[in-house]
């Protein structure tokens, strides 16, 4: 049924200022309901019109909520919406929360269920509106992302920005590191961001077909070590590589439809789980494997990776959401790798 009433739906959206990409669409048996804003009379009849019989029943929601709030949003991502894997902590949380704040509608997806429902109520919480909402999912299960970007397109009517940041680490040496490893690292940040692509791509190209002028975005949050190679870390660095090569092909590809398609590879984020956490962070990785010579301390591998960056610093959430905005802002650039490395990282 999304796809009899999503092409429609977006059309009019753009054609029609007053309306919000907040018609909600719910799954109610075999008739769908989509829940048009107050004040659109005229969309509400235009939408019955183009859906074939039976397709939807088209009310309006007469509480306005969405349409006010819209109505109120402001920021650089107002109106958007937008959907942000491994969102229940780290980058993934601290991006869906800037995002809110300027403005956007955000789906926090993540396979951690009771995190990222949680998440998203900091999100609400945050910007004193529901602007979030939290997403179970899988990157790594064709189902899974069908039936979460499903839900997304149900709740707010569609999408415009999919952040792709799921990621894992599991660093180790060529001569050690398991099969078992290599196959989840590869899995979430390789394959899973394939697969997110896969499902998003055919949602933004219907709305391309009724809204032609519009861009919309895939970010994929990529890393430095997509940029060169990492020591004892080559699972990681791997998957990083391949994913700047699936960004580059997503973009020839994917133009067509309207979808700008680029990588932002961050430098080291001291601050979030990735790197902190006591017993699976990179700071304790790095120390039992012994890629930090002489190291005997989790400050110990900080200050060596920090003396690396000629700005002396790790990266941080400001850091990258200026990348983000950038690549949502700049309409003439698409299958790019934008360093985020403080110097660490320098592109000929």
């Amino acid at each position: 049924m999304l796809t009899q009433i999503l092409p429609a739906l977006r059309g009019l959206m753009a054609k029609e200022q007053t309306l919000p990409r907040l018609a909600r669409v719910e799954p109610t048996g075999q008739e769908p309901v989509v829940s048009i804003p107050p004040g659109c009379g005229d969309v509400v009849a235009e939408l019955r019109r183009q859906l074939p019989a039976g397709a939807a029943r088209v009310t309006v929601d007469s509480l306005g909520t969405y349409a006010a709030q819209f109505a109120a949003a402001s920021g650089r991502a107002a109106g958007k919406v937008a959907v942000v894997t491994g969102a229940a902590q780290g980058f993934g949380f601290e991006i869906a929360a800037d995002l809110a704040a300027q403005g956007a509608w955000v789906a926090l997806a993540d396979i951690n269920v009771d995190g990222v429902n949680a998440a998203a109520a900091k999100v609400n919480a945050a910007c004193g509106r529901d602007a979030a909402i939290g997403v179970a999912v899988n990157v790594a299960d064709p189902e899974s992302l069908g039936a979460a970007m499903a839900q997304v397109v149900a709740a707010f009517g569609g999408i415009d920005l999919l952040v792709a940041n799921a990621g894992v680490l599991r660093a180790g040496s060529v001569k050690e590191l398991s099969v078992k490893d290599l196959d989840f690292v590869t899995n979430v940040n390789y394959k899973g961001y394939f697969l997110s692509v896969q499902t998003v791509a055919p949602i933004m190209a219907l709305q391309h077909q009724t809204a032609p002028d519009v861009w919309f975005d895939i970010v994929q949050i990529n890393s430095k070590s997509g940029l060169v190679g990492s020591n004892k870390n080559g699972a990681y660095a791997g998957s990083k590589f391949g994913g700047i090569g699936l960004t580059q092909s997503f973009a020839l590809e994917l133009v067509e439809d309207g979808v700008k398609v680029n990588s932002i590879c961050p430098g080291n984020f001291y601050d979030g789980p990735l790197w902190s956490d006591p017993q699976k962070g990179l700071f304790k990785q790095y120390l039992d494997s012994g890629k930090v010579p002489g190291a005997k301390t989790f400050a110990d591998v900080k200050k060596f990776y920090e003396s690396k960056v000629p700005m002396r610093r790790g990266c941080t959430t400001p850091d990258v959401m200026k990348a983000i905005y950038y690549l949502m802002e700049q309409a003439y650039e698409t299958g790019q790798a934008i360093p985020v490395t403080g110097g660490q990282v320098m592109l000929a």
